[in-house]
């Protein structure tokens, strides 16, 4: 391929590059495979004829998913013999999510097939109409609107019913990092609703909850064992944020590895508190 018409390419690509990524990771829930996928993208868009594009982002979008298609249907084979509790990689932000696909609904996506899933994400997350849907997923527009529709069942309680104050946010995630690594349960107890739960993802890398931790009183007894630990080895704190659309932050263990935080508010009490320690899926932090 001649060097110019690759710098045309790119030129062309490049600046869709970071959309581009945004839509496949709200697709596949992984850092690394929605680089791939876009890489793939670019790979295919330098070899198309690129004069015969009149609209070349929707052009890309559609094939991003269509490549996103492929990779979900192999992710659920992977998913099956996952250790332990999965959680899609964090994504830190000084802002929450503008698209509103927070941490419990990327969760609530992974229970639908995949051809639910991307007729949700495209129709109700990024606005595309149901012929715009059919022409991605080659289904009939009806057939789509299906789909959609029983993806918006099942997702339906993942939706946050009353958004957080962003700020308040924050400071719920501030305090409950002083809490935890102190030791004052006091405090901690304060802030978790009844039905709290834990879900820590190791992924067999790292040491983590086998299976989610369920209700107050399970909760609170794990962070009385953890508070021990962080008083011998520490815990440094790196920065709060927003993880996939939650409130949280960012530390680093006493193995020197990075750990992510993100805590499901609702009002004003923590009811979920999602822990990603799985090195593979932090790398990207550095």
């Amino acid at each position: 391929m001649e060097a110019g018409s690759q710098y045309d390419a790119a030129a062309s690509f490049d600046p869709l590059r970071p959309r581009l990524t945004r839509v496949a990771y709200r697709m596949l829930g992984s850092v690394a495979d929605a680089e791939d996928v876009v890489q793939e993208a670019f790979i295919r868009w330098m070899g198309a004829n690129r004069v015969a594009v009149r609209e070349p982002e929707a052009y890309l979008r559609r094939t991003v998913t269509r490549l996103c298609l492929d990779q979900l249907k192999s992710a659920r084979r992977q998913r099956e013999t996952y250790i332990g509790p999965w959680l899609p990689e964090p994504i830190v932000e000084d802002e929450d999510d503008e698209e509103d696909v927070t941490l419990p609904l990327m969760l609530a996506l992974e229970r639908l097939s995949p051809l639910e899933r991307v007729a949700f994400l495209l129709h109700d997350v990024f606005g595309q109409s149901f012929n715009e849907v059919a022409a991605t997923i080659r289904r009939d527009p009806a057939a789509c609107r299906q789909l959609a529709a029983r993806a918006r069942a099942h997702v339906r309680e993942a939706r946050p019913r009353f958004q957080v104050e962003k700020q308040r946010g924050l400071e719920i995630a501030n305090a409950f990092f002083a809490a935890s690594r102190s030791g004052d349960m006091t405090a901690l107890g304060a802030m978790l609703a009844a039905d709290v739960s834990i879900h820590a993802d190791g992924g067999g890398k790292r040491s983590a909850a086998p299976a989610p931790i369920l209700g107050f009183d399970h909760v609170m007894k794990v962070h009385k064992a953890l508070a021990v630990l962080f008083r011998k080895h520490g815990s440094e704190f790196v920065r709060a944020g927003f993880i996939n659309g939650l409130p949280g932050f960012v530390t680093r263990e006493a193995d020197g590895e990075f750990q992510t935080t993100a805590l499901e508010i609702e009002d004003g009490k923590v009811t979920a508190i999602y822990v990603v320690r799985n090195p593979d899926k932090l790398r990207h932090l550095h």
